[in-house]
């Protein structure tokens, strides 16, 4: 049989000397020891709701227990999301873990329950027309920057590039008479992408008619995408650039860097590409990453559907089998 611990203490006082030792030993950050103090604030409530005070009478039922309230709330709290009650979960096993290490329990309690895992999540998608607007929007001015807005965004779409591989672009990356582009991604994998009349007109407008006045505030240098110094455009104002562009264009707000990607595997998918061959245009490593937006596209299928089909749309109730 295992030891009893050698000291019994109240676990609201364990919640303090564990936080403590986050803050201390292990520099946590100040939002992260916020979130652990409410999570096991409410996990000291309702441990003493159940008549136990201290940290070694704690046993496993009573941790289950707690994830299970959190996902259903109570009179004073909403049920929590997975993805809540998946962090509240982190911080009472990493509690019971520093009550082990400490010798004030036996054994950890916490060890056999799992986290609950979070819905999985389908990325955000502009429809095709939005991504027109987003793209006229971006060169509207007609100004050196507004040519690398507008050939900036054309490409992300075109290629499906991440926000790094795009604005990582050196000129000699382009071979505009094969219309490709050698993107360089996670872990500097390469590979050649090829890229559509749109793409190639506003990249040669901004090459011919902007790059050079952009490169003659700097030092030049071999990036495709200069900001007005000169110097190579950054991810953050590339981010910048299509957050203005979006709202010129009336987008609703939540478009990220990654929106053009997304919405590039998407629209891929909905036209017939095969989902290896996007695999292999995104860079992804495995084809289950990528075929998460192939979830997207049964949606949009299951929804034509339901409006095109002739059976789909009758009341099947009271219908006479032919």
């Amino acid at each position: 049989m295992s030891s009893p611990p050698a000291r019994r203490l109240s676990v609201s006082r364990v919640v303090r000397d564990f936080l403590d030792h986050l803050a201390v030993e292990r520099g946590a950050a100040a939002n992260t020891l916020s979130s652990y103090r409410r999570d096991l604030g409410r996990y000291a409530a309702y441990l003493a709701a159940a008549g136990v005070d201290t940290i070694d009478r704690v046993e496993a039922p009573a941790v289950g227990g707690f994830l299970a309230h959190l996902r259903e709330g109570d009179a004073d709290h909403m049920p929590l999301s997975a993805s809540s009650a998946a962090r509240a979960v982190v911080a009472v096993r990493g509690l019971h873990r520093f009550a082990l290490r400490d010798g004030l329990v036996a054994v950890d309690v916490s060890r056999e329950v799992k986290p609950p895992t979070p819905p999985r999540r389908l990325p955000k998608a502009l429809a095709q027309e939005e991504v027109e607007r987003l793209l006229e929007a971006a060169g509207y001015a007609g100004t050196p920057l507004a040519l690398r807005d507008r050939a900036l965004l054309e490409a992300l779409y075109a290629t499906g590039a991440r926000i790094s591989e795009a604005v990582g672009l050196a000129v000699d990356d382009l071979d505009t008479d094969e219309r490709t582009v050698l993107l360089t991604g996670k872990g500097g994998k390469q590979r050649r992408v090829p890229f559509g009349s749109y793409a190639a007109r506003a990249v040669e407008a901004y090459l011919v008619q902007a790059r050079p006045a952009l490169s003659a505030a700097g030092t030049g240098g071999p990036r495709l995408f200069l900001n007005s110094r000169g110097g190579p455009l950054s991810r953050q104002s590339a981010w910048l650039v299509l957050k203005a562009a979006a709202e010129r264009a009336g987008l609703a707000g939540g478009i990220s860097p990654h929106t053009l990607r997304h919405s590039f595997a998407t629209h891929l998918l909905d036209g017939g590409a095969d989902v290896r061959v996007v695999q292999e245009l995104l860079g992804h490593s495995s084809v289950t990453t990528t075929q998460i937006y192939t979830l997207i596209t049964v949606d949009r299928l299951r929804e034509v559907y339901a409006t095109a089909h002739p059976r789909a749309r009758l009341d099947p109730v009271g219908t006479a089998m032919r």
